[in-house]
């Protein structure tokens, strides 16, 4: 029973240990240093005065049509996520609707979340995303290629990823290193073509009709998380979303 709970304590430390490393990683880079220096200081602020200061989830939902990316964070023992702030989009490229090809400018639309963090950007620090997934490539087809490297990053250009400028990254970034160092495995990232009401989904679906469809699968989980402030079980099935 003592080597047992041993072996116990002894994972636990070198889990949170592992954690720690993620902030002490990017922190060696100087980007991701300096973002700290002038950064860190005022968002530790806000997050203590939210409850924060202990650690967090986080959440990232994008909208389009209004060029607005929000953070939403959730405290260790919150099960609901809360507003904490919202950049707006630098640039946009494409129109509404999915990305389909390689080359097509379009910004992705669909449930994603995080699987890059890279301190040294041609666009200062920047958060990759996990396109194309199997409901993008069911998408594309056989006979296209579906593109890749889609980022939330800095700088004010575009052609197909969200760019926030240098300054707004920074907070970004930091406050997903702050996640993923604590413990959160994946920070989702959900991209709308518009804020999801009912009436925003008529008036765009007669511009873009064969969206319609897609949109009202995407309509789900922000329907979802509007009601609970919390993420719905998503998978993907056969190229589509399946949203329970």
């Amino acid at each position: 029973m003592k080597l047992t709970c041993l072996t116990i304590l002894l994972f636990i430390s070198i889990m949170a240990h592992a954690q720690n490393n993620f902030r002490t990683t990017q922190t060696k880079f100087e980007r991701v240093e300096k973002a700290y220096a002038e950064k860190w200081e005022t968002l530790e602020k806000f997050l203590k005065a939210a409850g924060l200061g202990d650690g967090f989830s986080m959440i990232i939902n994008a909208y389009k049509s209004e060029g607005k990316l929000e953070v939403w964070l959730s405290g260790k023992a919150d099960k609901k996520y809360s507003l904490f702030k919202t950049y707006d989009f630098c640039a946009h490229s494409g129109t509404l609707g999915p990305k389909v090809m390689e080359g097509d400018k379009q910004t992705p639309e669909g449930f994603y979340y995080l699987n890059a963090f890279n301190p040294m950007s041609s666009y200062h620090l920047s958060l990759g995303i996990n396109y194309p997934n199997s409901v993008d490539l069911e998408r594309t087809g056989k006979d296209r290629k579906p593109g890749n490297d889609i980022y939330i990053h800095g700088n004010c250009v575009t052609v197909g990823c969200i760019p926030l400028t240098d300054e707004k990254i920074k907070e970004v970034f930091i406050l997903s290193v702050e996640a993923r160092n604590a413990g959160q495995e994946r920070i989702a990232v959900n991209i709308y073509p518009f804020r999801m009401t009912n009436e925003n989904l008529k008036n765009y679906a007669r511009q873009y009709p064969m969206q319609l469809n897609f949109w009202k699968t995407l309509q789900k989980g922000y329907r979802w998380f509007e009601r609970d402030r919390s993420l719905p079980d998503i998978k993907e099935f056969k190229g589509k979303y399946v949203i329970k």
